[in-house]
């Protein structure tokens, strides 16, 4: 469950540590949590780095499984972040299910308005897609996505799912995963086929855990 959420300072202090490290080019709000659920210090956060903190506007990314919130607020700010929607099916019902905490957006409709986002701002949106075998990796998905985006300003990011304890899913073949990016290119749709780092440490997207409770809760 939810324990707390970071204000726009504490954003804003992990992004200065970590400049202090290396140079920072980019920064992604995304991960254990729903970026628009902190809607307000997100945005300030965005602000201040984009103003002060003198970061791209078009390397700050606002990832989001589709708050209806996120199109009214983002086009409302002096700093107008990229935009990534996760996407992970076309199929209403099945993103349903492995989306259950997310808002009743059928994907043309998510679509949609990420595209209106994305010509509003001038820069294509990132739609994410978990791959998950068997699941969401047939060839008719192939044909959704070509439905979907043809046409579209997007970018499609193909991402092969990293597995975590307890979970029931895995990954397609590396070379199905590379057949399906090439499949996409082929047909028009500009794609990128994401390479995961920190799966030996549990450190890959979607396998950070609240290891101080034993792995119950997440921030």
């Amino acid at each position: 469950g939810l324990k707390q959420q970071v204000g726009s300072a504490e954003i804003v202090a992990q992004v200065a540590l970590a400049r202090q490290q290396r140079t920072l080019r980019r920064v992604v709000f995304m991960g254990m949590g729903e970026p628009a659920h902190n809607l307000e210090n997100v945005m300030e956060a965005i602000e201040l780095l984009g103003i002060v903190g003198d970061i791209g506007h078009r390397n700050l990314v606002f990832s989001t499984v589709g708050d209806p919130r996120v199109f009214e607020r983002l086009p409302q700010g002096p700093v107008k972040p990229a935009l990534a929607l996760s996407l992970h099916t076309t199929r209403a019902e099945l993103r349903t299910r492995l989306l259950p905490r997310a808002p009743r957006i059928a994907p043309r409709d998510l679509v949609e308005a990420g595209e209106r986002y994305a010509r509003a701002i001038a820069y294509p949106i990132q739609y994410q897609w978990t791959l998950l075998e068997g699941i969401n990796d047939s060839d008719e998905e192939l044909d959704g996505i070509v439905a979907l985006l043809s046409g579209k300003y997007a970018v499609m990011n193909l991402i092969p799912f990293n597995a975590g304890e307890g979970m029931p899913f895995r990954r397609p073949s590396s070379e199905r995963a590379r057949e399906l990016a090439r499949h996409l290119h082929r047909r028009g749709i500009l794609t990128k086929l994401r390479q995961s780092a920190g799966q030996d440490v549990d450190g890959g997207c979607g396998q950070l855990r609240a290891r101080g409770t034993g792995g119950r809760g997440f921030l």
